[in-house]
Formats: C-alpha cells, sequence, structure tokens
C-alpha cells in the first residue's frame, strides 16, 4: 500500500510517497519552506502544493507539530497562534480534498523507528525525542504508541521549559557549538530518566543526522541512540498514520 508522507516542520513541510509494507519510500523527498507567517490558510495551501506536486489522489498521513486531540490542534506549537483549536484534518480536506490523517509529527519519527528503525522488537518504555526547532516526544510501551505526549515542555527552571534552553532552535539561537549544546542535552535526557526510567532513548528529528557530534556529552545511565531512519522518520510515520 503507498501513502502520501507529510512532515511539517517548523522550517519546512516535506513529503514523499511511503510503501507502508516496507517502510520505504518510493519518491524522491520534496520540501518546500514552512511559511512566514505560518497561519492555517498559508500551510494549507503549501501542503495543496505538495499534493499536487505528488498528484496525489488518495489518503494523505501528515505529521503536524502540536499537541494534538482527534485531528484538533490544541495550540498553535511552533506555527501559528491561530492553529489552537483548529480542526487540522478538516482544513487541509477543505484546501486539498483529499482524506487525512494527522498525526503529533514526534509520534509519526516514533512509529516509523519502532516499526523500521532503532525500536524495532524492544520491550519496555522506549522515547523518542526529535530536536529541530523544538523538542518533540513519542512514547512508547511494549511498541505500543501512547499518544500526544509533550515532554519538550516540561519545566527546567524559572518557569522555562526545555524545549526553549536544549532544542536544535535554541541552540541556533544562543550560537552554541554542537558540544556546548550537547551538555544541555546531558541535563534534558537525565531529567527524562528520572521522570521515566525508559529503557532505550531514540534521537531523532533534523539533528540525528550529526548526532555524533553531541551524543557523547549525553551521559546517561539509559542506551542512548540516533534514529535509524534519520530525517525521513517523520514522513514514514506521517504516512503510517493512515493505518493507525
Amino acid at each position: 500500500m503507498t501513502v502520501l508522507g507529510i512532515d511539517i516542520g517548523g522550517s519546512g513541510i516535506k513529503g514523499a510517497l511511503v510503501d507502508l509494507e516496507t517502510g520505504t519510500l518510493i519518491s524522491e523527498r520534496h520540501r518546500i519552506p514552512t511559511p512566514k507567517p505560518a497561519t492555517p490558510q498559508a500551510v494549507a495551501n503549501t501542503i495543496k502544493e505538495l499534493v499536487h506536486f505528488f498528484n496525489w489522489k488518495g489518503d494523505v498521513g501528515c505529521g503536524f507539530p502540536t499537541p494534538l486531540h482527534h485531528g484538533k490542534a490544541l495550540s498553535g506549537g511552533n506555527l501559528h497562534p491561530d492553529f489552537t483549536n483548529k480542526q487540522v484534518d478538516a482544513l487541509f480536506k477543505e484546501v486539498c480534498g483529499n482524506n487525512f490523517y494527522i498525526v503529533n509529527d514526534a509520534d509519526a519519527a516514533g512509529l516509523a523507528e519502532i516499526h523500521f528503525g532503532a525500536g524495532k522488537n524492544i520491550k519496555g518504555t522506549v522515547m523518542m525525542i526529535t530536536l529541530g526547532t523544538g523538542i518533540g516526544s513519542g512514547l512508547f510501551f511494549d511498541g505500543k504508541l501512547i499518544p500526544n505526549t509533550e515532554f519538550g515542555h516540561v519545566l527546567y527552571k524559572n518557569g522555562e521549559i526545555f524545549e526553549k534552553y536544549a532544542s536544535d532552535g535554541a541552540r541556533k539561537r544562543d550560537g552554541l557549538s554542537r558540544k556546548k549544546w550537547g551538555k544541555r542535552l546531558d541535563k534534558y535526557f537525565n531529567h527524562l530518566k528520572l521522570v521515566l526510567s525508559p529503557d532505550l532513548f531514540i534521537i531523532g528529528g533534523g539533528a540525528s543526522k550529526k548526532s555524533e557530534k553531541f551524543i557523547n556529552q549525553i551521559n546517561v545511565d539509559v542506551p542512548i541512540v540516533p534514529a535509524k531512519l534519520q530525517n525521513e522518520a517523520g514522513i514514514i510515520g506521517a504516512a503510517m498514520a493512515v493505518r493507525q
């Protein structure tokens, strides 16, 4: 079964055709910069552009960078406040005509890694942490998704959330080397260990492509590995949402 998977990020919106049986891309990825400002209508128009690029008439799975409840965005995330309480699947269907299946972007990346990547056949508690403009999280127990966690929003100090301190966006904002950024991540992952005691951490998102430059700064007593599917995980997992 082939599905168009779309991964919406704070800086780019990426799509590709995905074979759901093998978890592989069967087309080249196509990326369009996320519109600024990323209002609901502007993002929907960009999604329509992607759908037309692939000349796709079927179902679309979409990873979305906000907390969700049955396809409704609960906040604007790193996009735009107007997404708050917006029924995203209905909006995209209205603009594009296709049926859309919406999943949190980090949950999508986690689904791909659990079924086809670094988390395959791992029992117990697995945390997928995506490092990009923000911090996303996917939580799994014995391979089953516990949806819509937001562990990028756990508090760091003085009311500041870890996402504002330790995301890749924060690294770029503060001009940090990856080594110095890794020391911030060390605090974050040790906090997550204290809260959840997982059996495995998987690092995903755009930063996973250069994990060797910072992962050795994270000294946590839990196995921690980069995502095998790297930046394709979000697209593959988004497509998998059609079957969830």
